[in-house]
């Protein structure tokens, strides 16, 4: 409870502060892929990388996941490459561990983030680095993807829509049993620009996922969340760009009742090597 309560009390500070600083330049950098739950359609610009710290913990069960990702460039502007790693507790187990990891790829189909829609198909793979017998992954390797789409509605808003799956064709549960699974999910956020370097996002989410409840047996969940959140931006002269951010995920239709605390922070900044080679 003390450590979480310092985390709270250090992101308010944070963001207070994003929202009354001064930018060092007169066009500061407005804040662009930095959303929680939801994609957005916007790949690392070229020789931009970008570094992810997500915390989430549901209130009622005492589940958590810390994930860490990094984001690169690939070989042009339209290809990216991107790691997810994981650490997690899940409710009703015994202790922490390393959760799945994600190997992702991304193609900027259409736009940039400087156009007024993009959309950026994403294709993954899950490789099994849980341990299933704790609740912490699938147990044996999976594929997601994810259809992004981004749309700026105005200067002081954006929005942006998921449409997405996951398949495992052998996931396995806590007693080592196995069956195929899949996963929908659907999502969208309005994000309204208070100011370049603050921002208010408001998150939907829809899951609906299977578990595994004996050898070739599953069984399907339906989960709702909208997810109230800010976030803020410091932007520096070197081209460093820190965005920390919070959000109360909150259940609701058949999630009622569930509530829990999102904790973010990103670092993108400039990187020689990330540089690529811009398609014509």
């Amino acid at each position: 409870m003390r450590t979480f309560t310092v985390l709270l009390a250090m992101t308010f500070l944070l963001l207070g502060s994003a929202l009354a600083q001064q930018t060092a330049t007169d066009e500061p950098k407005g804040i662009q892929d930095n959303s929680f739950l939801v994609e957005e359609a916007y790949n690392q610009e070229d020789g931009i990388i970008q570094h992810i710290f997500a915390f989430q913990r549901t209130a009622d069960s005492g589940s958590w996941v810390l994930s860490e990702t990094d984001e690169w460039p690939l070989r042009t502007i339209k290809h990216q490459l991107s790691l997810t790693l994981q650490a997690a507790h899940s409710g009703g187990f015994q202790g922490a561990g390393w959760g799945d990891t994600l190997i992702n790829y991304r193609y900027q189909a259409i736009g940039s983030g400087e156009t007024r829609v993009a959309f950026a198909p994403r294709l993954s793979m899950l490789v099994p680095m849980g341990d299933a017998k704790y609740g912490r992954g699938l147990g044996r390797y999976g594929v997601q993807t994810n259809l992004p789409l981004s749309v700026v509605v105005s200067k002081k808003f954006v929005t942006h829509w998921n449409a997405g799956a996951t398949w495992a064709p052998h996931t396995e549960n806590d007693l080592g049993q196995q069956a195929g699974t899949v996963g929908v999910n659907l999502g969208q956020s309005m994000i309204w620009l208070a100011k370049p370097n603050f921002n208010v996002m408001l998150e939907t989410v829809w899951y609906s996922t299977e578990n595994v409840i004996g050898p070739g047996k599953t069984e399907r969940n339906g989960t709702v969340v909208m997810n109230p959140g800010v976030r803020g931006a410091f932007n520096f002269k070197n081209g460093l760009q820190i965005v920390p951010g919070m959000s109360v995920p909150l259940g609701v239709g058949p999630s009622t009742g569930e509530k829990g605390v999102i904790f973010y922070l990103s670092f993108e900044h400039p990187f020689a090597f990330a540089h690529s080679k811009k398609s014509n």
